[in-house]
This record gives C-alpha cells, structure tokens and sequence, in this order.
C-alpha cells in the first residue's frame, strides 16, 4: 500500500527517529510499504520521516539507476538484484577517510526542488535489516549519497541544511512557495 509522503514544511522531517525494537510482522509491512510508495513516486531512497513517522529506518533502491558505485555488504558483493531493495533499521554512517564530492540532490519531500551538496564519497553504515540481523556496508559513489540523505532525515536533518548558502539562496523562492503550501489550513 502506498503511503503518503509528506513535504517540506510538515514538522515531522525536522525530529529525529526513534531507535526500532520491534522486529515484527508490522516492522516488515511498513518497510514493504515505503518501498512501494518510493518506486511508485519514482525515487530511489525514502525515510520513515518523510511518510509521517519518526522512526530510525530508510529505504533504499538504486537498481533502476545506472549510476557507478561499489559495495561490499558484510564482506562481499552480493548482486545487487539479492539486497535491493534494501530496508536500513537502526543505521549509523561512519566516513572513511576520503575525498567529497558535490552533486546535485533532489528530494521526495521537495518536490522538483534539486541543488548541489558536498558529502564523502565513501561510506561504513552499520545496520540491522527487518529482522534485526546485523548489518555492515561500506560504499561509495550514488550509494554512499542516498544512505548518507536517508539517515540525515532519521536524523531530522534535511537535504537543505548540507547546502552552500550561495546554492540555498537561489532555491529560496520555491521553497518558501513550497513551505507556505504544506502549512496546515487554519
């Protein structure tokens, strides 16, 4: 069942996520859902924030892009049709040393808004899956980006902040069009 994303604006995308306990049946469903409800809004990351909930899990799927990036999940690379898509419980991304690189984001929860932000290009997350099993991934490239904007919205922190003020400034317009249309009616 699709969910509904909520955008720029609604107060939910700025608290941080609860850490998840439960690995249940309604656990699996919710990662099922949101990872129906990013394919259906043609993205390729989605956090429980962004469907309303502050939870500390994201879903990732990158198999519809033909972007360049390696892995290894837990020691080795699995194709990538056996871990995608890919539900991140409880993630913490750690940086390993390496160079950033500026790339232009975009973001379900800003509707046709994109602008560039710099971040590492290589990644360690540590993670469980929906069953609580534990998890290490490290990455780099298109991967390394999506994990690093899902867990900073786990984490209440949106696309926006990580940009230069000089990128935000031209953005300003539409998002503030953007704000003022996601307010509740009174």
């Amino acid at each position: 069942m699709a969910l509904t994303i909520v955008h720029y604006g609604d107060p939910v995308l700025k608290k941080k996520g609860r850490p998840i306990t439960e690995f249940d049946a309604k656990l699996a469903r919710l990662a099922d859902d949101m990872v129906a409800t990013m394919h259906e809004a043609e993205g390729i990351g989605l956090a429980a924030q962004q469907v309303g909930l502050a939870l500390q899990l994201c879903v990732i799927d990158l198999r519809p892009t033909d972007a360049d990036f390696t892995y290894k999940l837990d020691g080795s690379s699995p194709p990538l049709d056996l871990i995608m898509p890919m539900a991140l419980v409880n993630p913490v991304v750690e940086v390993v040393p390496e160079p950033k690189d500026g790339y232009e984001e975009g973001c379900l929860s800003f509707p046709e808004i994109r602008g560039d932000v710099v971040r590492p290009e290589t990644i360690r997350v540590r993670f469980q899956d929906i069953h609580g099993r534990p998890h290490e991934m490290v990455c780099d490239g298109l991967l390394a980006r999506c994990i690093q904007h899902e867990v900073d919205h786990l984490n209440g922190i949106l696309f926006i902040e990580r940009m230069s003020k000089a990128v935000l400034a031209k953005l300003e317009p539409q998002l503030k069009e953007l704000k003022k249309a996601t307010r509740p009616k009174k």
